[in-house]
C-alpha cells in the first residue's frame, strides 16, 4: 500500500511529494516497523512515475517478499537535485571530471535537516514506525547525500545503504567529513559500486575510484561497512534494481 503527501520544506519554502509504502499486513496487525528514508522518490515504486521510465521497482518486490518496513521515498526537484543532494560546491576533483568548474551544490544540509525536523517526525506521529531503528539509502548523488547524512545523525540513521554513489562531485570533502565524524552509532553500512558506472574509460574508473577511496576510509571507521564491486554494471536503473535487496540488509540484525 503506498501513501501520498505533499509536505513543506520550510528552507526551500516549496512542497515536496512524499511516497510511502506500507507493508502488505499494516492494517492487519498491530505491530511497529522500521523506517528506510530514500531520495529520487520518483523512481523508487513504480515505473510508470519514474525519471527515464525505469524504476527501482520497490512496490512489487516488498510486496513479492512480505518486507516488513516502511520506505518514505523523497521525490527529488530535478531543477535543484544537485544542489539539494551535494553538501558542499562542487570541488577540484568534480572539474577533472566534468572537465569545467561547477557552482553547483552546498544544500546538502538544508534537505538533510528537513528529512530530520520536519519529515522523520511526521512519518513517526502518522504511522506505526520504530522512532528508533531508521535507516537511510540512495543512489548515485543519493549516495553521496545519504552519506553525509548519517555523518551528520549517526544517532539517527544507524543503517545505510548506497548504490554507485557520484561521491566525485564532493569527493574531497566527503572524504575529510567521513575522517571527522564519529560514527560509532552507526550498525551496517552496505555499499557498492559498478565497473561501467560512465561513457568511456576514463570516466568508468575515475568513478569507481572515487567510491573506493570513500570505502576504505569508511573501512577505518566501521568494521561492519560491505562494499562490493559489481562487474559490467552500468549507471542506469536496470542495473540498480538488481540490487534492491542489499537495501534491506539491516532488517537481518533485527532478528538477532
Amino acid at each position: 500500500m503506498l501513501d501520498i503527501f505533499s509536505i513543506n520544506i520550510s528552507a526551500f519554502q516549496e512542497e515536496r511529494r512524499i511516497r510511502v509504502y506500507l507493508p502488505k499486513n499494516y492494517d492487519k496487525r498491530d505491530k511497529r516497523y522500521p523506517v528506510l528514508y530514500m531520495h529520487d522518490g520518483q523512481n523508487v515504486f513504480r515505473d510508470e512515475w519514474a525519471v527515464g521510465g525505469v524504476s527501482l521497482g520497490l512496490e512489487d518486490y516488498l510486496n513479492d517478499n512480505e518486507v516488513e518496513v516502511i520506505v518514505a521515498a523523497i521525490d527529488q526537484n530535478s531543477k535543484e537535485r544537485i544542489n539539494e543532494y551535494c553538501p558542499w560546491v562542487n570541488g577540484k576533483h568534480s572539474e577533472k571530471i566534468l572537465g569545467y568548474r561547477s557552482s553547483a551544490g552546498g544544500k546538502g544540509k538544508l534537505y538533510i535537516d528537513f528529512i530530520v525536523n520536519e519529515l522523520k517526525p511526521y512519518i513517526d506521529s502518522t504511522y506505526r514506525t520504530i522512532t528508533d531503528c531508521t535507516a537511510i539509502s540512495g543512489i548515485s548523488l543519493g549516495g553521496l547525500i545519504s552519506t553525509y547524512a548519517a555523518c551528520v545523525y549517526p544517532d539517527i540513521f544507524k543503517h545505510v545503504a548506497v548504490l554507485s554513489s557520484a561521491f566525485w562531485r564532493n569527493q574531497e570533502d566527503i572524504e575529510k567529513f567521513v575522517i571527522e565524524s564519529d560514527l560509532s552509532g552507526i550498525q551496517s553500512f552496505y555499499m557498492d559500486c559498478g565497473d561501467r558506472e560512465g561513457k568511456g574509460e576514463f570516466i568508468h574508473k575515475e568513478f569507481l575510484a572515487s567510491n573506493e577511496a570513500v570505502a576504505d576510509v569508511l573501512a577505518e571507521k566501521l568494521p561492519n561497512r560491505i562494499f562490493k564491486v559489481v562487474y559490467g554494471a552500468e549507471h542506469h536503473y536496470q542495473f540498480f534494481r538488481e540490487r534492491v535487496p542489499h537495501l534491506f540488509r539491516f532488517l537481518d540484525s533485527l532478528d538477532a
